[in-house]
């Protein structure tokens, strides 16, 4: 299982998230590093450990005030190495090929900034399946975006991310049935847990309930997921030929 670490951007700043309530997000306090400027935040996760993928929520744009391109396409560039998937809001087809031609390789669609499944379809085109996530976007148990995203298993690429929004920054505890069930749904998709996880006893669950990977941030910033806890589910018990986050 891979560990992603996340990035929240809103007004040019990393932000801890908590519970989708984006208005009331301030900026990140991480005992990883002072401030909050998205490359000393990222500097400082990389230090910590050899992330290979990293997930980036462009707030803003998922409101539509703006967006965040340049940064996102700074750190990209800054850290070739690594696999940045970025939920920006992405609506519509010409949305995937701007984020696209800034130089972002990975696209997230989001099910809550869909109106129907055009914008899939698009960055499926243009990026590739090993370049495009479906994210599953849930709030208190009422799925968000079209219906048919959620319940027809044929749509979906091969990533797909168990999004539950009211478990963000929680401390509740990742949602483990949500995940077995879209698991479940479509054998072989790879489901990416999003949401709650608070120590290593939650990676060791995800793990045994055949997570394939799963976003982390305040369990990483807090240090209750340490360089040794990472290390050891970056380096245990990998079968061969597993493909990463990365790839």
């Amino acid at each position: 299982m891979d560990i992603v670490p996340v990035i929240d951007l809103l007004g040019e700043q990393v932000v801890h998230a908590k519970r989708g309530e984006r208005d009331r997000y301030r900026p990140i306090e991480s005992a990883l590093t002072a401030g909050s400027a998205p490359q000393d935040i990222v500097a400082a996760l990389l230090a910590l450990h050899p992330f290979r993928a990293c997930y980036v929520a462009d707030l803003d744009a998922i409101r539509g005030h703006g967006d965040h391109r340049s940064t996102v396409a700074a750190l990209q560039a800054r850290w070739p190495e690594v696999a940045f998937w970025v939920d920006a809001g992405l609506a519509t087809p010409d949305d995937c090929r701007r984020w696209l031609g800034a130089g972002i390789r990975n696209l997230v669609i989001g099910s809550e900034s869909q109106a129907d499944g055009a914008t899939l379809e698009a960055a499926l085109a243009l990026a590739g399946d090993n370049r495009v996530a479906l994210s599953l976007d849930v709030r208190r148990g009422e799925p968000l975006g079209p219906v048919a995203l959620h319940e027809e298993p044929a749509r979906w690429p091969k990533r797909v991310i168990a999004m539950t929004l009211d478990r963000v920054g929680s401390g509740e505890g990742p949602d483990l049935d949500r995940i077995a069930t879209l698991a479940a749904r479509r054998p072989g998709v790879r489901v990416w847990g999003a949401g709650g996880v608070r120590d290593a006893a939650d990676l060791d669950a995800l793990t045994a309930h055949g997570t394939d990977a799963v976003l982390v941030a305040s369990a990483l910033h807090d240090r209750r997921l340490d360089a040794g806890t990472l290390a050891r589910f970056a380096s245990g018990q990998r079968p061969s030929g597993h493909e990463t986050a990365n790839g």
